[in-house]
């Protein structure tokens, strides 16, 4: 953006409480809003479902059972023992009536075992990694498309929420430490979006990877965002991997669940190795089972899932999954071949109880936000759950504060929006960035490696930098906050000292825990 000032029109457009991103962190912190008697305008890059992240979710969503404090223990056990006592007790407190309000009584999410709209102890119940009971509500083994499209579908019927699809946000408008709402790049213009309140549920970071479950547009946006208006962002360095992903072109998400219903993992030998590393095996939390699978693949070329003990059999359990090995001619009875990938990011932009960041009238949820309930590695089927828990809380906390707070401010004239970046720069940036971030910043870590990948992060973002200076455009912001969000983690990877899916293997040499970070290094 330029340096110059404009009044703003009287066309711009004017909300309560702007929401961006359509997973379903965003779709529920618009619906407590809208819940709340407040004015909603949803903003999101997305132009179909499966653009966000929630619609790829396969496992399912996790639920307090008769136990809370079953709970509570297996989130802190897989967390490393760093997640925040505070933050997993609203989790499990908030879980079950926030999955029996929104997804069964209000979209009639149709999970496996009993008709849509039972109550939450008639379904089955699921088990996956680090889970001491069967606690995982489920619909087949695509949970999140479940969730998500009768969501959209509800909200779009709402009244006082209206949707922009395909609208970018490129960063925010503010005076005086508030935040007054964004700047929109949407149908090759840009303009500004004036809010109350304003939340970012923009997803995570799979795009800094070259290996990942996330979609294409999972770019960081929030994160970066955030970072540049000087908002604090932590526990960067804590990207986790999900052990069973498929490796071969056209990459697919093996589901835990999967595991959790007796599959097993062998190596190229033909052996399994899990009960040598862990004393819950397949089920041990996600970064150990994936830093085993890395291993044995290094020592004996690859790793297979082995699907064989699947009850009554893995066709029948699991038929999603099962036509995903069909569209790629692996037949599962000779075993899944299988690898880390990028799954999730547990730290970002630091918020608390209800939301709010270190902006005023700034929310975020979901996977862009810290809320401290992960630590060092998230427990599975806890996404969603988030998701729903803190987009429901910072919608309701965003509509008392923004509404009819709505405030137009002097904003930075826009530069022109240009077209999209030559598709020989793109590629060639991403390239660099994701072959520094699969080898350097993956699984297993350590300080050499990271300190180099700081150097040449560093310099892809200065290369980067000089076109944001004079040109607007999707493609080009996007690579922006995907090299920002990169460097954030490899910065904060090399000063955290090793713990949960931050593995590093030097780790005797002295690192310093991780306050916050910004996107400048």
């Amino acid at each position: 953006m330029s340096e110059s000032t404009t009044e703003t029109g009287a066309d711009a457009r004017e909300t309560d409480v702007l929401v961006v991103g359509s997973g379903i962190a965003g779709c529920a912190a618009a619906l407590a809003a809208a819940r709340s008697g407040a004015n909603v305008l949803v903003a999101t890059k997305a132009t179909a479902p499966e653009d966000a992240s929630t619609d790829w979710a396969q496992g399912g969503i996790a639920v307090t059972g008769e136990d809370p404090e079953t709970f509570r223990e297996d989130v802190l056990d897989a967390s490393d023992g760093t997640a925040d006592p505070e933050a997993v007790d609203i989790l499990v407190g908030d879980a079950r009536d926030a999955v029996e309000d929104v997804l069964v009584d209000t979209i009639g999410v149709p999970f496996d075992g009993a008709p849509a709209g039972a109550g939450l102890d008639d379904y089955d119940h699921g088990r996956e990694a680090a889970h001491s009971e069967r606690r995982i509500l489920h619909v087949n083994a695509s949970t999140g498309g479940h969730v998500l499209r009768p969501f959209l579908n509800h909200l779009r019927d709402h009244d006082g929420v209206t949707f922009l699809e395909d609208a970018m946000a490129l960063d925010f408008l503010t005076h005086e430490g508030r935040v007054h709402g964004v700047h929109l790049l949407r149908e090759g213009s840009v303009e500004p979006v004036f809010a109350g309140a304003t939340v970012l549920a923009t997803g995570g970071i799979g795009a800094c990877y070259g290996t990942t479950t996330n979609p294409d547009g999972a770019t960081g946006d929030g994160v970066a965002m955030a970072a540049f208006a000087g908002a604090r962002i932590a526990d960067m360095q804590y990207v986790q991997f999900h052990p069973t992903a498929y490796p071969g072109d056209d990459p697919f998400l093996v589901s835990e669940a999967v595991r959790g219903e007796g599959a097993v993992l062998r190596n190229g030998e033909g052996e399994r190795f899990m009960p040598g590393v862990h004393d819950d095996a397949e089920l041990a939390p996600r970064d150990v089972v994936a830093r085993a699978v890395k291993d044995e693949r290094d020592r004996t070329g690859e790793v297979r899932l082995d699907v064989s003990p699947v009850e009554p059999d893995f066709r029948t359990e699991f038929p999603d999954l099962a036509e995903l090995c069909d569209e790629r001619d692996v037949d599962p009875e000779d075993g899944i071949p299988v690898a880390p990938a990028e799954h999730y990011l547990c730290g970002g932009i630091a918020v608390d109880e209800r939301g709010r960041t270190t902006l005023d009238r700034l929310f975020a949820a979901g996977e862009c936000a810290r809320t401290g309930v992960h630590g060092a590695n998230r427990l599975a089927s806890t996404s969603l759950l988030e998701g729903l828990v803190w987009g429901l809380r910072a919608g309701e906390t965003a509509a008392d504060a923004g509404a009819d707070a709505a405030e137009r401010i002097e904003t930075q004239e826009p530069l022109d929006s240009d077209p999209e970046l030559p598709d020989e720069f793109a590629s060639a940036k991403y390239a660099r960035l994701r072959e520094t971030m699969d080898s350097a910043v993956g699984v297993e870590r350590t300080h050499a490696d990271l300190e180099q990948a700081r150097s040449t992060i560093r310099r892809l973002k200065g290369e980067v930098d000089a076109y944001t200076r004079t040109r607007v455009s999707r493609s080009l912001y996007e690579l922006r906050n995907a090299t920002v969000c990169a460097l954030l983690v490899a910065r904060a990877a090399s000063e955290a000292p090793s713990a949960g899916c931050h593995h590093v293997v030097d780790a005797d040499a002295e690192g310093s825990a991780n306050g916050g970070a910004r996107a400048d290094d």
